[in-house]
């Protein structure tokens, strides 16, 4: 039984020491691949150093997180469209929308995703998708461009099952489910095998951040991907192999490149 990690910053500082033994800890659980994103420009030689070292088990993304999206992000795309020729990219990510904590930079944020969807269009690469507090305003800017796109992941969801419905109008994207199925307090158990079919769900971490029950609080991990498919089986009724299966499927369909 494979599956994959579609989501996980194993560039970040906080794996540096152990980077290794962490990807040895996955592929011990059954992880068969990693999908690493990007968020700014320095970050794409961090993500790209990762994927240099284990070819063929993790693979780069490239993108403009809308946190790091201030007064110079035409500067910045300018600078990452440049480095499209450097790899075999595998999606335009991690980008999207935030507004949870300011609007600050709300005007720069809805410019710099559209571009990037742009490029997502140019390319026929997947879009990974951060969204948060801003639902409304990416429907908005994703339904232009509805009929150009290959398709994508919208990054750790925790909505409704209102909020599902409306992503899965978007035919080639599929919902990317992490640690917060296992938190005590979700929603998500109930939701999910309301209105989500597993055919439109791919596995995350979000590592090192949302680390699954039992680890909430700890460093997340890439292995850790193996309890949110294990929860998944259980509250879709379900075996894990079936889980490991479809979600399989539904990452060869998105990821092309992989």
């Amino acid at each position: 039984m494979t599956f994959t990690d579609t989501h996980t910053h194993l560039d970040g500082e906080e794996f540096k020491a152990d980077l290794p033994d962490v990807i040895g800890r996955a592929k011990a659980q059954g992880v068969g691949r990693v999908l690493v994103p990007a968020i700014d420009l320095k970050s794409v030689d961090t993500v790209l150093a990762v994927c240099r070292q284990f070819p063929g088990y993790a693979f780069p993304m490239i993108g403009l997180h809308p946190e790091e999206v201030k007064a110079d992000w035409e500067t910045q795309l300018r600078q990452l469209k440049a480095r499209f020729t450097e790899a075999s990219f595998i999606a335009i990510g991690e980008v999207g929308l935030d507004f949870y904590w300011d609007r600050t930079f709300e005007r720069e944020q809805l410019l710099a995703f559209e571009a990037q969807v742009e490029w997502a269009v140019e390319t026929q690469l997947p879009l990974m998708i951060h969204c948060r507090k801003a639902q409304n305003e990416l429907l908005h800017i994703l339904k232009r461009y509805e009929k150009e796109l290959s398709g994508g992941v919208f990054h750790s969801f925790t909505g409704n099952q209102k909020e599902a419905e409306q992503l899965l109008k978007f035919e080639r994207f599929a919902l990317g489910i992490g640690g917060v199925l296992t938190f005590k307090s979700s929603h998500l158990r109930e939701d999910l095998p309301a209105v989500v079919p597993l055919e439109r769900i791919v596995l995350e971490t979000d590592s090192p951040y949302m680390a699954p029950v039992p680890h909430r609080g700890e460093r997340n991990e890439s292995a850790f991907v193996r309890l949110v498919l294990e929860k998944l089986a259980e509250v879709y009724g379900v075996s894990a192999e079936e889980v490991a299966q479809t979600t399989e499927e539904n990452v060869r369909r998105i990821f092309t490149k992989i």
